[in-house]
C-alpha cells in the first residue's frame, strides 16, 4: 500500500498595490484641486451677465451662417492659403526631423550621453515655443513674407519630429545596424542603412500626422496675422459678423475632417500592409499627391528662399539678436513671470481635468461599436463625433473670445476654452482606443445580463485607464503651449506677458518670457514623461 502524502497548497500571492501609481494619483487629485482654489471660482465673481446676449447671437447664427457667394469665395480662397501654408510648414517639418532623427538618437551616440544629451536640450527650444510665438519673432525678421506662415510652423514641428522620428528609431531591431558597424561603416552611416529602412512605415505614419496638425496650426497662425481661414475668422469675429463666422468655422471642420479622413487611411495601410512584393496604391498615390500639393504650394505661396538670405533679413535679425539680449532682470518682472507661470500652469491642468473627464464621458458614444447598432445608437454615435469635430476644429483663442463675453478675464476663462478644445482632440483618441481595445471582457459580461453602465464600468474602463491616462499626460504638454495663444488674446497666463512685451518692442523682456516658457515646458515635459513611466 503506497502512502500518499498530502502537501499543503501553496499560499495564493499577495497582491501589492503599485505605490508610485497611487503616489502620482493622489499627486494628480491634489494638483487639480490646488487649480481650482486658484482659479477664483470660489473666491469672487466669474460672470460677466451682460455678454449672454452676444454669446445668444454667436450660437444662433449656427443654424444660418453666411452663404452668399461673394463671401464663399473669399472663403475658398483662404482655404487655399491655409492648405498651403500647412502642406509646405509640415513638408519642412518632416525634412527637419528626418536629418535631425539620427542625431537625436540614443542609438546613434551608444554610451556617450553627452552628445545625445546636448543634441535633445538643442531641439528642447524650438518645441517649446508655440508656433504663434515663432510667428511673432519671425515677422519682425521677415515682415509679411509667405516664408513667416510656413517656417512657424516647420521649426517647432520639425523639433518635436525630430524627437518622434529618434524615438521610433530607438525602438526598430538593431540587427542590420549592429552588422554594419561590425563591418566598420560610422554610426550614423549604419543608423541611416540599417535603422531608417525598417521604421520607415513608423516614420510615414507620424509624417502625414503631422500634417493633419498643420492644418490647425495654419489656421490658428491666421489668427496672428499670417493669412489663411484663421485671419478671415478673426476679422468676422472682430467686427462681430456671426454668420461669417459660423461659415469659416464649417469650412474649418470640413478641412479638418479631410485631413483626418485620408491620415487615419494612410495610417491604417501601415499598420496593415498589403501581403505581397507589389506597392501599395494607396500609400503610393498618397505620396505623390503630397509632392505635388507641395509644388502647388510654392507656386501659389510665391516663395522666394532669397528673402531668407536677403540683407534686409540678415540685418534684421543682427538687430533683434542685439535689442533682446542679454536677458531683463528686474525684480518686478521676474515677479510677474513667476505669477504667470503659475496662473499658466493652474490653467493648464484644469483643461486637462475637464477635457480628460468630457473625453471619457463620451467615449462610448465616440467609438465606433463592433458590433451592428441600432438607428438610435448609431444616430447618436455620428453626432458625437460630428461634435467633437466641431470643437476641435475652432481654434482655442476663438473660443476664448466667446467665453470671455461671458467669463471675466483670468483663469477659468482660458482654461475652458483650452478645455474645450482639446476635449475635441481626446474625444477623438480616446473613442480611438476604444475601438481598439479587448471587447472580450464585455462581451463576457453581456452573455452574463449585465446592463450596458456595468459592461461599461468592469469591462471596459479598467483596460482603458491606463492608455486614457497616458493620453491625458500627452495632452497636458500640449496644453501648455496653447496656453501662450490664448493668454496673447488676454485670456490670462504667460501669454499676456508675452504680448505686453512684444507690443512695446521691449525684447529684453521677451527674451526672459521665452526663456521662462522653454522652461515651463521642458519642465512639465519631464513630469509626464515620468508619470507614464509609472502606469506602463
Amino acid at each position: 500500500m503506497t502512502a500518499v502524502l498530502e502537501r499543503p497548497a501553496p499560499p495564493a500571492p499577495r497582491l501589492r498595490r503599485d505605490r508610485r501609481r497611487w503616489a502620482w494619483g493622489l499627486g494628480a487629485l491634489a494638483l487639480v484641486g490646488w487649480a481650482l482654489a486658484g482659479s477664483g471660482l470660489f473666491t469672487g465673481p466669474v460672470l460677466n451677465p451682460a455678454g449672454t446676449g452676444q454669446v445668444g447671437r454667436f450660437l444662433g447664427a449656427a443654424v444660418r451662417p453666411e452663404l452668399g457667394a461673394e463671401f464663399l469665395g473669399v472663403v475658398a480662397g483662404s482655404t487655399l492659403v491655409t492648405v498651403a501654408y500647412a502642406v509646405l510648414g509640415a513638408g519642412l517639418a518632416v525634412l527637419i526631423g528626418a536629418l535631425g532623427a539620427v542625431p537625436a538618437s540614443r542609438t546613434t551616440w551608444g554610451r556617450r550621453r553627452t552628445g545625445w544629451l546636448l543634441t535633445r536640450g538643442g531641439l528642447a527650444l524650438p518645441r517649446g515655443l508655440h508656433e504663434a510665438v515663432w510667428g511673432l519673432l519671425l515677422v519682425n525678421v521677415l515682415g509679411l513674407d509667405p516664408w513667416v506662415g510656413v517656417l512657424a510652423i516647420a521649426v517647432p514641428y520639425g523639433a518635436i519630429t525630430a524627437k518622434v522620428f529618434a524615438d521610433l528609431l530607438d525602438e526598430v531591431p538593431r540587427g542590420a545596424y549592429r552588422a554594419l558597424l561590425a563591418a566598420g561603416a560610422g554610426r550614423g552611416t549604419a543608423a541611416l542603412y540599417g535603422l531608417l529602412p525598417a521604421a520607415a512605415g513608423g516614420l510615414l505614419s507620424y509624417s502625414f500626422y503631422r500634417l493633419e496638425c498643420a492644418v490647425r496650426s495654419a489656421v490658428v497662425l491666421g489668427l496672428v496675422g499670417a493669412g489663411g481661414l484663421g485671419y478671415q475668422l478673426a476679422l468676422s469675429f472682430t467686427s462681430l459678423r456671426w454668420e461669417q463666422v459660423w461659415t469659416t468655422v464649417y469650412a474649418l471642420a470640413l478641412l479638418c475632417l479631410v485631413a483626418d479622413v485620408a491620415g487615419r487611411a494612410v495610417r491604417r495601410r501601415v499598420a496593415a500592409p498589403r501581403p505581397g512584393p507589389q506597392r501599395d496604391p494607396v500609400l503610393t498615390g498618397a505620396v505623390l499627391a503630397v509632392l505635388a500639393l507641395t509644388g502647388w504650394a510654392v507656386w501659389y505661396l510665391a516663395l522666394s528662399p532669397a528673402a531668407l538670405v536677403s540683407e534686409r533679413t540678415r540685418e534684421q535679425v543682427a538687430w533683434v539678436a542685439s535689442a533682446a539680449w542679454p536677458p531683463a532682470t528686474d525684480g518686478d518682472l521676474l515677479a510677474a513671470v513667476w505669477a504667470a507661470s503659475v496662473e499658466t500652469v493652474r490653467m493648464s491642468v484644469l483643461a486637462v481635468a475637464f477635457a480628460t473627464t468630457g473625453a471619457v464621458a463620451l467615449a462610448g458614444l465616440a467609438a465606433r461599436p463592433g458590433r451592428p447598432a441600432g438607428p438610435g445608437r448609431a444616430a447618436l454615435g455620428v453626432l458625437t463625433r460630428v461634435g467633437l469635430l466641431l470643437l476641435r476644429a475652432v481654434p482655442p483663442p476663438v473660443w476664448a473670445l466667446v467665453l470671455l463675453f461671458v467669463l471675466l478675464p483670468g483663469v477659468l476663462p482660458g482654461a475652458l476654452a483650452l478645455g474645450v478644445y482639446t476635449l475635441g482632440v481626446l474625444g477623438r483618441l480616446v473613442g480611438e482606443a476604444v475601438e481598439e481595445a479587448d471587447r472580450r471582457p464585455g462581451e463576457a459580461l453581456r452573455a452574463a445580463g449585465a446592463p450596458p453602465a456595468a459592461r461599461w464600468l468592469y469591462g471596459s474602463v479598467p483596460a482603458l485607464a491606463g492608455p486614457v491616462l497616458a493620453l491625458a499626460l500627452y495632452r497636458w504638454e500640449v496644453v501648455v503651449r496653447d496656453t501662450v495663444l490664448v493668454g496673447l488674446l488676454g485670456a490670462g497666463g504667460i501669454g499676456v506677458l508675452l504680448s505686453a512685451a512684444t507690443s512695446s518692442f521691449d525684447w529684453p523682456a521677451v527674451t526672459t518670457v521665452l526663456v521662462a516658457i522653454v522652461l515651463l515646458t521642458v519642465a512639465v515635459d519631464l513630469v509626464g514623461a515620468r508619470a507614464r513611466a509609472a502606469l506602463r
